[in-house]
């Protein structure tokens, strides 16, 4: 079953499904990109900073050395020469840690912005059952990073190698060299494998992320169901909206025929459209439309207007005309005020007749 699930999900990731594996601390994430970023920031930390940092060292040495015979060693003293010795050395090396820590962050922002999961701290029970460890042992990934680490460790020792055994004929002359000069010989040779090495692992971190980030490409995608029930989850069923759609039509469609009986005069093309317009001089600017239909509706407001003493008049062109300009509760425009002007002097007209006879 899970093997059909795997070939079903041929669709790439919808951005909801991005924000919900984002929210749970999926991400496209190569941890060789942060070892390379603190290795490059160790680099160069070393690089601007190195001599400093030695001649640092070689002070300490050299008062700790001048100072040996003239302390009394007490349980006291060699835990406060202990602490001094700690806090010197912490002090010298505090700039690289805060480099390192600048670029173990900046490693990680670049790959994935700023982001904090609470739910990727959650302890997982199932990371701790013996069946899916031994599982995730030989996994394909396990593989890979097996393969991927040794890679590293055959690249580190080889180009360590290669180097010491190049500079190896100037070893042995060191030893008649000042401690400075040979400090400065043997920085040069580890400043000199970090740089080839830093080369090296840079090209195979931007290959892990290449990959990190297919595999997780991969692990995201969903079927056409899931899509499906996606769209329906945030979008809404489309059978739902389309009822509530039809129910809203109706709603509105009642409103209007409430106000055909209000009307003065329904104007018709005779039996395809049918447009109802109410006029007060005393409350309105021009004439309205409070009613309008074709086909069905347009019978149904013939029909009220025929059991409300409405008065319905033939007009095919200025029904036409109201039918397709003006929309319901909208007031005619002044273009066809004399026209529909002619139709209600004839209505009142007509009402004037009906009630004096």
């Amino acid at each position: 079953m899970a093997e059909n699930d795997d070939q079903e999900r041929t669709e790439q990731a919808t951005g909801k499904r991005r924000e919900e594996s984002r929210e749970k601390g999926q991400v496209a994430r190569s941890q060789e990109v942060i070892s390379v970023s603190i290795l490059v920031a160790g680099l160069l930390f070393f690089y601007f900073g190195g001599s400093t940092l030695v001649l640092k060292t070689m002070d300490i040495m050299t008062v700790g050395f001048r100072e040996a015979g003239q302390v009394n060693l007490t349980q006291d003293s060699v835990t406060a020469i202990m602490t001094s010795y700690i806090f010197k050395g912490f002090g010298i090396l505090f700039p690289l840690l805060i480099a390192v820590l600048i670029a173990a962050i900046l490693g990680n922002v670049l790959q994935i912005g700023f982001m904090f999961s609470s739910e990727s701290l959650q302890p997982k029970f199932d990371k701790i059952s013996p069946a899916k460890g031994f599982k995730r042992l030989f996994s394909i990934r396990s593989i890979a990073e097996l393969f991927k680490g040794i890679l590293k460790i055959s690249i580190i020792g080889g180009v360590a190698y290669i180097i010491i055994r190049n500079e190896f004929d100037h070893l042995m002359p060191l030893a008649d060299q000042s401690a400075w000069g040979m400090f400065s010989y043997i920085g040069g040779i580890c400043f000199k494998i970090l740089l080839y090495m830093t080369v090296v692992l840079v090209f195979l971190a931007i290959l892990d992320y290449a990959y990190q980030r297919w595999e997780f490409e991969k692990s995201i995608r969903m079927t056409k169901q899931e899509i499906k029930d996606e769209y329906k989850n945030t979008e809404g069923d489309p059978m739902i909206k389309a009822r509530i759609r039809r129910i809203q039509r109706e709603m509105a469609q009642k409103r209007m025929m409430a106000e055909v009986p209000k009307a003065d005069v329904v104007i018709t093309n005779p039996t395809h459209l049918a447009v109802a317009i109410q006029y007060n001089p005393a409350d309105m600017q021009a004439p309205i439309v409070v009613a309008k239909g074709a086909d069905f509706i347009a019978e149904k407001i013939r029909n009220i207007a025929q059991e409300n003493d409405v008065l319905i008049i033939e007009n095919k062109p200025l029904a036409q005309v109201l039918y397709k300009i003006v929309k319901v509760n909208n007031a005619v425009p002044e273009d066809l005020y004399k026209a529909v002007a002619e139709v209600l002097a004839f209505v009142y007209e007509q009402k004037k007749i009906k009630i004096f006879g």
